[in-house]
């Protein structure tokens, strides 16, 4: 019989580590600050803050555009392109991708 806490021979142990791949990413002090104060929770992490944000998953590239524009012709007539120059003046700051739905 052995003392308790001791081990012998035919004792076996697992230690099983499971972590998950990480980046190492460099942001200005500012966007750190915003990402700070989107967490909702105490412990809540980085990660979780920016997976809570929501982005389309489809966006036009550049070259995207360009050719639909050779396959069509100009996308706005000249009245168009007028009302989008005053609409222009009137813009707003972009819908905030940090904040809860």
């Amino acid at each position: 019989m052995k003392a308790p806490g001791l081990l012998d021979a035919t004792t076996q142990y697992t230690h099983i580590l499971c972590t998950m791949a990480s980046k190492t990413i460099s942001l200005r002090v500012e966007a750190y600050e915003r990402l700070r104060r989107a967490r909702t929770r105490p412990g809540e992490s980085f990660s979780d803050v920016v997976m809570r944000a929501h982005w389309n998953d489809h966006t036009v590239t550049g070259a995207e555009l360009l050719a639909l524009v050779r396959e069509r012709g100009a996308l706005y007539d000249a009245a168009a392109t007028g009302a989008i120059d005053e609409l222009m003046t009137e813009d707003r700051p972009a819908e905030d991708k940090w904040s809860m739905p």
